[in-house]
């Protein structure tokens, strides 16, 4: 696999700004599409959404969120380069605010402790769950995976493919994402038929501005 593609949370919120400020390797989306067109796509990228519109957090309507994953996820299966692409598709809290699923112990990063005393353990314990999908022509068909993983997986995959050392101690436990495949056959060497988004006029007739009400009215019975 060549390439590793990534959907996640808004990555430029991360670095510090003078360490991505004017840096020539941050593109407008339209640039993810066109290298995908032409089979260019670098090695590792990190995908974006618009995050007043198509991040699928509250008060956005969610049709947004759906068809600009359906759109990326479409662009790399018609890419030249799918024969040799991995992209993660993952959330940080987008995919829901509740989990009836404690957040188990985790390896701390290192030993620093953070600056105020948090909720949990320090940071020796893993959030809630959050969705995950790996599209790659090496997937394992119909499969879902049992391995516990967390966001360092995708570093400890990363870490795997280019022979890199770990960044910290998490990163360094993580299972990586090889449970995912069958590195034996290309299952989907011809890509799948991706369901098309619901976005007609029924869809988009719940567009709001502002946040709505939580929970919605009538939704909740009085104990």
């Amino acid at each position: 696999m060549a390439q590793l593609l990534l959907q996640l949370p808004p990555t430029s919120y991360v670095f510090p700004g003078t360490a991505i400020e004017g840096h020539s390797s941050i593109v407008k989306i339209e640039q993810f599409f066109a290298d995908a067109k032409t089979g260019s796509l670098p090695a590792f990228a990190i995908i974006d959404p618009d995050f007043g519109r198509s991040s699928g957090e509250d008060p956005q309507n969610v049709v947004h969120a759906e068809v600009f994953a359906a759109s990326v996820v479409q662009a790399v299966m018609d890419s030249p380069a799918w024969p040799r692409t991995l992209l993660v598709w993952t959330f940080d809290e987008g995919g829901g605010y509740y989990d009836h699923v404690p957040p188990p112990p985790a390896v701390a990063p290192d030993d620093i402790p953070p600056l105020q005393l948090p909720m949990y353990d320090g940071f020796a314990r893993y959030g809630f769950r959050v969705p995950a999908v790996v599209v790659s022509p090496w997937s394992r068909p119909d499969h879902v995976t049992s391995v516990v993983h967390d966001h360092t997986s995708i570093l400890a995959m990363v870490e795997r493919k280019w022979n890199l050392p770990a960044l910290t101690h998490r990163d360094a436990a993580a299972a990586d994402l090889t449970d995912f495949f069958d590195l034996s056959q290309r299952a989907f060497a011809k890509p799948p038929t991706l369901a098309t988004p619901l976005a007609g006029p029924g869809q988009l007739a719940c567009e709001k501005t502002g946040p709505g009400q939580i929970p919605p009215a009538g939704s909740v019975t009085p104990g």
